[in-house]
């Protein structure tokens, strides 16, 4: 990089989940680069680390094929603004944080223009998205990948990537302490707790929000000492709120601004929107119920290009359905509650069970931990070095 006082990048992370990751990143390259500035779209981790958010994450968090129509327009005129403002201001590197639909046209104006690119988390091209590597061969000079097998796949298409295992996998303990999460949230420490994540998209919240609040009233009237606990992102928690309400949950649902990790680390059982969260709560060593619901054609749309027999996350790493996953017709609240309930009976009837899931979640863990933020400022200073 340059001299001290100059050194500076460009970034754009689109969600909660890519801003999560882009802050752990930022530590490894503020730890290297002390005097880095870092620019452009970015949430509150990022800014929490010095980041100069021209645009919030939450500008781009759409998702699916028929939902985003909406929002093209104004979607494609930040991304033209973007670029051209740092076109004129010429960052030393520019940095995707997942966000492909967004971040490959930034990244292949940036790098034609002589910028390099570095993408950070590789498309699911090995699921369902087997064109995007194309995309991404034209986009990116490097790619930062969280699952070892993908550079092995992408260097099959002469793309160079470097594993630098899941950021996620570092931040979370290996052995979570349930009780002191309890106690942080105010949970007693014997209650049976759900944890409800239906997403960080109002578009998901709107598609699943009140299923996922549904199952959990179905789940009440068997189980009514049960105690609901859903984190919300600020903009969210009014639609949450009224959701839930509308479910009849009353004071049997707690909404907490933020503190998934919390939330999770303090659940018996997880209902998720398919996701990052899933693996999440994997890290977590939970069971979950793993659902997914969204506009019809959108989804024969992505069904059309599945190239695994599972969409969650935890089941393709695994390489096995280890939790179950209820999608479109068939996330139902009473499929949903039943899902759930046949963890919480595990849970009072067959430790075992649990004991072999959290088996499986912890071998996953360990193959996913790494030194991320070194790895990957290592790659980004090679890079750079060229």
């Amino acid at each position: 990089m340059a001299a001290a006082s100059a050194r500076r990048c460009a970034m754009v992370a689109g969600e909660a989940s890519g801003d999560l990751l882009a802050g752990l990143l930022l530590d490894g390259l503020r730890a290297r680069w002390p005097a880095l500035q870092s620019v452009g779209i970015g949430g509150h981790q990022m800014q929490a680390r010095g980041f100069e958010a021209w645009w919030p994450s939450e500008t781009l968090a759409v998702r699916g094929y028929l939902e985003v129509v909406p929002h093209l327009r104004r979607l494609l005129a930040i991304r033209r603004d973007l670029g051209d403002r740092l076109l004129r201001e010429r960052p030393e590197i520019f940095i995707g944080i997942d966000a492909p639909d967004f971040n490959f046209g930034l990244e292949a104006r940036l790098r034609t223009a002589g910028i390099p690119t570095v993408h950070f988390v590789s498309p699911s091209f090995w699921a369902w998205r087997a064109r995007k590597v194309e995309t991404l061969k034209r986009s990116a000079d490097h790619v930062l990948c969280i699952f070892p097998f993908e550079p092995e796949l992408l260097a099959v298409h002469g793309v160079p990537a470097t594993y630098v295992g899941h950021p996620l996998a570092s931040v979370i303990p290996l052995e979570p302490d349930r009780l002191a999460a309890r106690r942080q949230l105010g949970l007693a420490a014997g209650a049976g707790v759900v944890a409800v994540l239906p997403g960080s998209r109002r578009s998901e919240i709107q598609q699943m929000g009140a299923r996922f609040f549904a199952a959990a009233g179905v789940l009440l009237r068997s189980r009514p000492t049960l105690q609901f606990v859903v984190p919300a992102v600020p903009s969210l928690e009014a639609e949450i709120r009224r959701l839930a309400d509308a479910a009849g949950l009353g004071a049997r649902l707690q909404v907490v601004r933020g503190a998934s990790h919390t939330v999770l680390a303090a659940c018996d059982v997880a209902l998720v929107a398919s996701g990052t969260a899933t693996l999440e709560t994997a890290l977590y060593k939970r069971p979950m119920v793993i659902a997914y619901h969204m506009n019809r054609l959108s989804y024969w749309l992505m069904r059309g290009r599945n190239l695994q027999p599972w969409i969650g996350l935890p089941n393709i790493l695994c390489r096995d359905t280890v939790v179950p996953e209820l999608i479109q017709d068939a996330a139902t609240p009473a499929a949903l509650a039943a899902a759930l309930e046949r963890w919480l009976r595990a849970r009072d009837e067959s430790p075992e069970t649990i004991a072999a899931l959290e088996q499986r979640f912890m071998a996953l863990h360990l193959e996913l931990r790494r030194d991320t933020a070194q790895l990957a400022s290592d790659a980004i200073e090679k890079l750079l070095a060229r």
